[in-house]
C-alpha cells in the first residue's frame, strides 16, 4: 500500500531548524525580542499597523472579543461553516451566538442572509456587537459589503483569516485592516506558515492593539505613562485588568520569522497546485471544483475543497481514506455540535447543510509531489463516479 498522503502538512527546512536553534542558544526562550520581530514581519507583509502574536488563533479570537468589549448580554454573529473556535470565542466572553448561513457552493458567509438578519435585529433592537466572518479555505468573504453593513448597523468586524494569510481581496492583502476592525491568523502546522502552535491579531487601531497586548499578558501594564502609580522605580508594574497568559514564546516566533521569509514561495506552490487540480479534475461529472483565482482576488489555497454532487461524499471519503489519501471534511456546521445543538436554540441552515453534505478537502500543500497529486485526482474521480 502506498504511503499516507495527508490533506496538509507543514513545510520545514534547515533554515527553520537553524532559526529555532539560534534562539534556543540565546538568553531568551520567551519574553525576548523574537515575538516583536515576527509581528513586524507580518505587519510588513499584510500592511497592518499593529500585530500581537499569541499562542493560538483561538486565543486571538478570544482577545478580539474582549478588546471589542463583547460580554454577557451581547450578541455575536458567526459564519455557520468554520472550526468551532470561530463561535466559541464569543461564548468564552459570555455573549450569545447567532449563526449566519453560507453560500452552498463556497461555504462563505451569505451576505444577503446577513443583511436580512440585521434588518430583523434592527426592528427588534437586538443588533450584534460583532460579526465573525470566516475566509474559508483561504478565499475571502465579501469584505467590502461586510464593511458597508457594519457601517450601517454599527457592529464590529472580526475577520477570521486563519486560512487566509497571503490571500487578496480587490487587490488588498488580507490583514491590511481596510475592511475589518480585527483580523486573526493561525500558524498551526497545516496553515500557510507555521509556528507549530500560534496565532496573531492584526488591527489598525492603536487602542485595540494595546488592549489585546495587555490582555494577552495577564492584563499587566509596564508602561510608566499608563500606570496608576507613576512614582515607583522601574521594577514596578500593575495588573489593571483580568488577563490571560496567551503570549507567544520566542522559540515559536523564531520559527515564524523564518517561515515568513518563504511565504511567497509557499503561496505560489499552493496556487500552482490548485491550478493543476483544475486541469486534472476537469470534466469530472460528479465533482464540482472551487472557483479559480481572478486578478486582485487570490486565495491562499489553505484547502482545496471539492463538492461531490451525487450524494456519495461519505463513500468517497471512506474510499480515499482506505487508499491512504488523507481527505477531510471542513466543516460540520458549528451549530450541529452538541454544545450548541442540545440547547434547542438552533435550526438547520439550508446553505450550511448543503455545503457540509457535499464538501471534501483533498490534499494540497507545498511539498505535495506532482505524482501524488495525479494519484489523488485519479482516485477521487474513480470514487466519485462509483467505479
Amino acid at each position: 500500500m502506498s504511503a499516507f498522503i495527508p490533506y496538509s502538512t507543514q513545510s520545514i527546512d534547515a533554515t527553520d531548524y537553524d532559526a529555532v536553534l539560534e534562539t534556543m542558544m540565546s538568553p531568551y526562550l520567551t519574553c525576548g525580542p523574537k515575538a516583536g520581530e515576527f509581528e513586524d514581519a507580518v505587519c510588513s507583509f499584510t500592511g497592518a499597523n499593529y500585530a500581537v502574536a499569541v499562542n493560538s488563533c483561538t486565543s486571538a479570537l478570544h482577545l478580539a472579543m474582549l478588546a471589542l468589549g463583547v460580554g454577557p448580554g451581547d450578541i455575536v454573529y458567526v459564519s455557520a461553516i468554520s472550526f468551532a473556535a470561530s463561535a466559541n470565542c464569543a461564548r468564552m466572553a459570555g455573549a450569545e451566538v447567532r449563526f449566519v448561513d453560507v453560500d452552498p457552493d463556497s461555504g462563505l458567509m451569505d451576505m444577503d442572509c446577513l443583511e436580512r438578519m440585521l434588518d430583523c435585529a434592527a426592528d427588534e433592537r437586538a443588533l450584534p456587537k460583532a460579526v465573525v466572518a470566516v475566509d474559508l479555505s483561504g478565499r475571502c468573504v465579501d469584505l467590502k459589503r461586510l464593511h458597508e453593513l457594519s457601517m450601517r448597523y454599527g457592529f464590529k468586524v472580526v475577520e477570521d483569516a486563519a486560512h487566509a494569510l497571503g490571500a487578496t481581496f480587490n487587490g488588498d492583502m488580507v490583514g491590511c485592516g481596510k475592511y475589518s476592525d480585527i483580523t486573526v491568523l493561525s500558524f498551526h502546522p497545516v496553515k500557510i506558515i507555521t509556528t507549530a502552535e500560534g496565532g496573531m491579531a492584526l488591527t489598525n487601531d492603536e487602542k485595540l492593539a494595546h488592549r489585546i497586548r495587555a490582555l494577552s499578558s495577564h492584563g499587566i501594564e509596564h508602561d510608566k505613562a499608563r500606570l496608576n502609580d507613576k512614582s515607583k522605580p522601574g521594577y514596578y508594574y500593575e495588573m489593571q485588568d483580568l488577563g490571560y497568559n496567551y503570549r507567544m514564546c520566542d522559540l515559536l516566533a523564531a520559527l515564524g520569522i523564518s517561515q515568513m521569509r518563504r511565504i511567497g514561495v509557499f503561496l505560489e506552490q499552493r496556487r500552482r497546485k490548485a491550478r493543476m487540480y483544475r486541469e486534472l479534475l476537469s470534466g469530472a461529472e460528479n465533482i464540482s471544483l472551487p472557483d479559480p483565482d481572478t486578478e486582485g482576488n487570490e486565495s491562499s489555497w489553505h484547502l482545496y475543497q471539492v463538492r461531490i454532487k451525487n450524494g456519495r461524499r461519505d463513500q468517497v471519503y471512506t474510499t480515499l481514506r482506505s487508499k491512504n489519501i488523507g481527505v477531510q471534511v471542513h466543516y460540520l456546521p458549528i451549530y450541529r455540535h452538541p454544545y450548541y445543538w442540545n440547547t434547542g436554540k438552533y435550526v438547520p441552515l439550508e446553505g450550511a447543510e448543503a455545503f457540509f453534505s457535499q464538501t471534501l478537502s483533498i490534499p494540497l500543500y507545498p511539498t505535495l509531489s506532482h505524482l501524488q497529486q495525479q494519484l489523488c485526482a485519479a482516485t477521487l474521480m474513480s470514487a466519485a463516479e462509483g467505479c
